[in-house]
């Protein structure tokens, strides 16, 4: 009889694995989610693969997760990656898409599936989402062809660094814009193999699993809006801020305003990076298109294509922590480094 294979189950916190509280509400609660796995006995059935159970102390909420759980969480993955085959991180769904984003690019050489998942109503509860997402996403992280970080929810294997959370209350809270899911589950698994990429072709120099090193570096986002001034821009671009994520309108648009272009091209000028996504959720930033545009262009802004302001702002964070010059981290934000936009 052959072994079964092993999987790493991380459990960060999120939704899956909380309990009611005192006062009715929900919140972590540790060693709970290994008396609810004790209870569900398809786990044992053999076409499932053994699962690592490994909880993070503390649990967290994902509203409170920060860069540096996301270096907590890319450590252990490497630590642990030589004894399994896959691994599955039960995440809150609030701030998934950051995570799975930052994950895509922190991890190098990555040969494996590391797949995010979690629930919108917890696992000890009877309509729980929670069941079928968590042994869905044991059997993916178990595909031989899969190498990449994936985020599964609702019946969607969607690439990590796009997707973005689109639902407060529904099954199906992620979308991926503007790529296709890597696979639909249903009945079967139905693959788009075309879209997946090969393993060990995370960002960096191909070799075994590594993860780079955060630092502790100021990397923000802002959203236009009518009546936006140049004295706010200044404010949010003072020191010690390096890059910044600005949410545009339409095609990469802007107030044509000339303080704020101003304070724009001040900010580039001392070496803020500062890169341009859409606030539609599809579509993509083509800065060349209209005189708004071009501004901002011409203010040193860089265009962020059709990333999602969760992988802009991720990968900034990664590229700003390795202590690159502005402009070569501007270079590396208009390359695709871990099939987060396109072109």
């Amino acid at each position: 009889m052959s072994l079964r294979p092993r999987v790493l189950l991380l459990h960060t916190g999120g939704t899956l694995g909380m309990r009611r509280g005192p006062d009715g509400s929900y919140a972590p609660a540790p060693g709970a989610l290994a008396e609810l796995l004790g209870r569900l006995p398809e786990l044992d059935d053999p076409a499932l693969p053994s699962i690592d159970l490994l909880e993070e102390d503390p649990l967290l909420d994902s509203s409170d997760m920060r860069p540096t759980d996301w270096q907590r969480i890319a450590d252990t993955i490497v630590e642990r990656a030589a004894g399994v085959e896959g691994v599955v991180v039960l995440h809150g769904t609030d701030t998934m898409a950051y995570t799975a984003s930052a994950l895509s690019f922190m991890l190098e050489g990555l040969a494996m599936p590391v797949v995010l998942t979690g629930s919108q109503i917890p696992l000890a509860e009877i309509r729980s989402d929670g069941r079928e997402n968590l042994i869905t996403s044991l059997l993916l992280a178990t595909t031989p062809f899969l190498a990449e970080v994936v985020v599964y929810l609702g019946g969607a294997v969607l690439r990590g660094n796009r997707s973005t959370k689109v639902s407060a209350g529904g099954f199906d809270a992620f979308a991926s814009p503007n790529l296709p899911p890597l696979a639909d589950v249903g009945v079967d698994v139905q693959w788009r193999r075309a879209l997946l990429r090969a393993p060990g072709l995370g960002p960096g120099v191909p070799g075994p699993l590594r993860t780079s090193r955060l630092r502790d570096v100021s990397v923000v986002a802002l959203r236009l809006f009518p009546g936006i001034t140049g004295s706010v821009l200044r404010q949010v671009l003072r020191d010690p801020v390096r890059a910044l994520v600005l949410e545009t309108y339409g095609s990469g648009n802007a107030p044509t305003d000339p303080d704020l272009i101003a304070a724009l091209a001040e900010a580039t000028a001392r070496g803020v990076v500062i890169v341009s996504v859409t606030q539609c959720l599809r579509g993509e930033v083509r800065m060349g298109d209209y005189a708004t545009g071009r501004s901002l262009a011409d203010a040193g802004v860089v265009s962020g294509g059709d990333m999602t302001a969760e992988a802009a702002l991720t990968k900034l964070y990664v590229l700003v922590s390795q202590d690159r010059s502005a402009a070569d981290v501007a270079r590396a934000m208009l390359a695709d480094r871990a099939g987060e936009r396109s072109g």
